[in-house]
């Protein structure tokens, strides 16, 4: 039995709205943090995220931005703010009665891989493992040497930029890393079975990682 909840976020500046689930006997959960122009409602997190659930791994998807923040288009690549949110959101959902004793990951696409990597970077040991989806890593460079949580980058073989990008920064990393390069799969993972893949890389890793909660 899966407890389902719609949740009003309440932190210093505005309210946010996120949608947690969580599996009877949850090993863990996955915050997601998305990408520019993207919110809770992204198809592919929704995918990765059913299919995390079924590992008895908890989610939560949750708009970094309010409807009208996300209009001002500058907002979407606001790290500093994203970040910002992502880690007063983290420390909510710490504190929050049904997810106070669960271990944390993170779960970061395009750019918002780099907000979770500067949050990991920000909980240190309290964040267990980071999973980066065809992300830009590289905007989070300064604080990627303090990053502790093992993390997992996933690019897509023709997405050549971003391939460098996460090259660049996968060097700067200092803890447990690795990389994976997806076979003809673009920015977006479109193609067939594509998505798929990442999410069966997300949750060997989550299930590696993701099992002990550091008081």
């Amino acid at each position: 039995m899966m407890e389902k909840l719609d949740l009003d976020i309440p932190l210093s500046s505005v309210t946010l709205k996120g949608d947690l689930i969580i599996p009877e006997n949850a090993r863990g959960i996955v915050i997601f943090s998305h990408g520019s122009g993207s919110s809770r409602f992204s198809s592919r997190n929704r995918m990765v995220a059913e299919l995390i659930q079924k590992q008895n791994i908890g989610t939560f998807l949750f708009d970094l931005l309010t409807e009208e923040e996300d209009e001002l288009y500058e907002n979407r690549f606001n790290i500093d703010l994203l970040s910002d949110r992502l880690i007063e959101t983290t420390q909510w959902l710490m504190d929050y009665k049904s997810t106070t004793d669960l271990p944390i990951g993170y779960f970061g696409a395009s750019t918002g891989a780099a907000s979770a990597l500067r949050a990991a970077a920000y909980f240190k040991t309290k964040i267990k493992a980071v999973v980066s989806r065809g992300g830009r890593p590289d905007l989070a460079i300064i604080e990627l040497p303090q990053v502790t949580a093992p993390t997992l980058l996933i690019v897509g073989g023709l997405d050549v930029a971003v391939i460098g990008m996460n090259k660049i920064a996968y060097d700067q990393l200092e803890t447990v890393k690795e990389m994976k390069i997806i076979p003809g799969a673009t920015h977006l993972f479109e193609e067939p079975g594509k998505l798929l893949e990442v999410a069966e890389l997300a949750m060997v890793w989550y299930k590696r990682y993701l099992t002990t909660k550091d008081d």
